[in-house]
């Protein structure tokens, strides 16, 4: 038997993936399935090729592919391929190179034409463009991976000791909680804040914008199939006890402003909802996926993981049944 602790994304699709190579599974969750403490909440994710390493390239590619086959198996739409936009300084900062060793389609675009996705690009920036991409649903992707996975559920129960398990393997996806399991798992928590803006017409494309002087994350917007706009600050966030509460920031809500009234005149800058999340990160934003004895650690965050959970899974199923 196979035990999987924490029913985030990361949970739900390792419980997905066990599930297909015949494995006795049960999954406990210390909240139920829609709870908005960790970091999977939400109506929706940017889901993206564009990456300035090939490694995460190759990765979001197999992710791809593994949303495509839980959108055949359970006949749910998940993806929405909106688009996505991605801004520079200069065009070496851009995922060109990476998309280009991996083959991917991709257009660079001056600010013209960057116009025509809604965006004001600063005075010498440039934008890739990448058309397979846009978002995942987010809220249904959780529901779609136990729906084919069929596996026991336990919400409400939590999981102070990996030794009150009785399992051949356990696997901790449990998010922001894994160091209160694992205290060694190198990561920090950091409580983020999003925020929501109203936006009419056809959805938008995802936007990721990088600093300036490095290949590192700034700010991101994508659809929200509620509001039209979901934007945040990329590792923004004061470090956080995931048992703490506290509101969203409201610093960071009026950055994101600026940033929205600055980069997307076409939307009203005054935000309609704000809410937070927890990031579970690396000093270098990589993913812990490894196995020591029976426990397989799934610490698969770092701010940017949810696009990735298929591939995710599946790894951490390989590590479960070695």
């Amino acid at each position: 038997m196979i035990a999987v602790v924490g029913a985030g994304v990361m949970g739900c699709a390792t419980a997905w993936a066990l599930a297909e190579r015949g494995a006795d599974v049960t999954l406990y969750e210390q909240f139920e399935l829609e709870h908005v403490h960790g970091s999977s909440h939400g109506r929706s994710r940017i889901v993206r090729l564009a990456y300035p390493q090939v490694d995460w390239v190759r990765l979001a590619e197999e992710a791809l592919a593994g949303w495509r086959e839980l959108e055949a198996q359970t006949g749910e739409e998940l993806l929405a391929l909106y688009g996505f936009v991605e801004l520079a300084s200069s065009p070496e900062l851009t995922s060109a190179d990476a998309l280009d060793a991996c083959g991917e389609r991709y257009e660079l675009l001056d600010a013209r034409a960057a116009a025509t996705h809604g965006v004001a690009l600063p005075p010498g920036w440039v934008a890739l463009w990448e058309p397979d991409a846009g978002i995942v649903r987010a809220d249904r992707a959780k529901r779609a991976f136990l729906d084919r996975a069929r596996v026991r559920v336990e919400m409400g129960r939590r999981v102070d000791s990996l030794d009150s398990l009785d399992a051949d393997a356990v696997v901790v996806t449990a998010g922001a909680w894994v160091r209160k399991l694992v205290p060694d798992v190198p990561v920090r928590v950091t409580r983020e804040t999003v925020a929501y803006f109203e936006r009419p017409g056809l959805p938008a494309a995802s936007i990721v914008e990088l600093n300036t002087d490095t290949r590192a994350h700034a700010m991101y917007a994508l659809h929200d199939p509620l509001h039209g706009l979901k934007v945040g600050a990329h590792h923004q966030g004061a470090e956080a006890d995931p048992d703490g509460d506290a509101p969203p920031d409201p610093e960071l809500v009026e950055r994101i402003s600026a940033w929205v009234r600055e980069r997307l005149p076409g939307v009203d800058p005054k935000p309609v909802a704000a809410e937070t999340c927890l990031y579970t990160s690396t000093v270098d934003e990589s993913f812990v996926l490894e196995r020591r004895g029976r426990v397989v650690i799934g610490s698969a965050c770092s701010g940017h993981g949810f696009k990735f959970a298929p591939a995710v899974g599946r790894r951490l199923a390989a590590l479960a049944l070695q």
